[in-house]
């Protein structure tokens, strides 16, 4: 064997092995063990004390992984991971792994902290980011996907502690959730409930810078005559109705009459459409929702806070008066208001 052959066959495997990326190893499910549903698994005996200061994860735009996005082989079964991001939603059940795990390489090649606001899932893209809403009691987070699993037939996502912990699912070991995959460059409030399982939404694909200030990460809105008035546009949902014509935006001199405090007596609550960065996007946009809702008996007025104008409807005297005209007006808007609570 001549030194080029040689030099060639060492190259091959050191290639070889550069490729290789780390898998959490698939175990089998074993009895609940401390909320957890892996034997030895569960809580830490260090857990923090501000678990509930610890912010959601926030969207932004990263490579994908150059090896963890390939097909893999776990128990047997074989995933194909997706490589497109923002349009995935699915329902099933959501566990958590914790110490048992902690500290270990994840298949990102990330060491796996459970009290960060990460995930593991069998096929979206590593990494990327994903709503996770416990389905009994509508708490929602957001994660970012940095590592690969459950492999049990009735999972489909494991959180992290701090996860599981802000969406009330520690004690049970599992619940039932609804997993929507974010596009950092259209951050979105909520994706309404659906029966689509495991597959894609139908939307039309977005071209939007990312958002910049994560104070604006849960704005819901519509995109304006400028892109770079808005704050995050909405993915419409399989179904949603066709959007209707845009009605003359207001004018100047209405402008600061509507611009309000929509809470201050403290006991209000309303409805958020949508934020923006400029005073004349939110108008526009207000004019559209005029448009699209008609006259349902209720007020849309913009409201200042945090830097951004935010296009309010309200208000209502309780939670539920307002989820309940939210799930009302998602046929007509494409998507699912969020509740601004005083």
């Amino acid at each position: 064997m001549n030194i080029k052959a040689v030099v060639l066959i060492v190259t091959t495997l050191l290639l070889a092995a550069c490729g290789t990326v780390p898998q959490r190893k698939a175990a089998t499910p074993g009895p609940a063990t401390g909320g957890g549903y892996l034997p030895g698994d569960g809580p830490g005996t260090d857990i923090p004390v501000t678990l509930d200061a610890i912010p959601d994860a926030v969207p932004k735009v990263e490579p994908l992984h150059r090896y963890a996005n390939r097909p893999y082989i776990a128990l047997g079964k074989t995933y194909t991971p997706m490589t497109v991001v923002g349009n995935f939603r699915e329902r099933g059940a959501a566990s958590w792994y914790g110490k048992k795990f902690n500290g270990e390489r994840t298949s990102s090649g990330e060491v796996y902290d459970m009290y960060a606001m990460t995930a593991a899932h069998p096929t979206l893209p590593l990494p990327s980011y994903a709503r996770v809403t416990n389905l009994a009691n509508h708490k929602s987070v957001i994660v970012r996907i940095n590592d690969r699993g459950p492999f049990m037939k009735d999972r489909i996502i494991d959180l992290s502690y701090t996860a599981a912990y802000k969406l009330d699912l520690i004690g049970d070991g599992s619940a039932e959730v609804e997993v929507d995959s974010i596009d950092p460059n259209v951050t979105v409030n909520s994706i309404s409930a659906s029966t689509l399982q495991s597959q894609p939404l139908d939307s039309a694909p977005v071209n939007l810078a990312p958002v910049a200030d994560p104070a604006a990460a849960s704005a819901v809105v519509a995109a304006p005559a400028a892109a770079s008035d808005v704050v995050a546009a909405p993915v419409a949902a399989a179904g949603s109705a066709a959007a209707m014509p845009v009605a003359a935006p207001a004018t100047a001199s209405t402008a600061p009459a509507a611009i309000a405090s929509l809470t201050s007596s403290g006991t209000a609550i309303y409805l958020q459409l949508g934020a923006f960065k400029t005073q004349d996007a939110a108008e526009a946009y207000l004019a559209k929702m005029r448009s699209k809702l008609g006259d349902n008996g209720k007020q849309l007025k913009l409201s200042t806070k945090d830097g951004l104008v935010r296009v309010h409807i309200g208000p209502y005297a309780s939670q539920s008066e307002a989820r309940s005209s939210a799930d009302s007006m998602e046929a007509k808007l494409g998507f699912k208001p969020m509740v601004n609570l005083p």
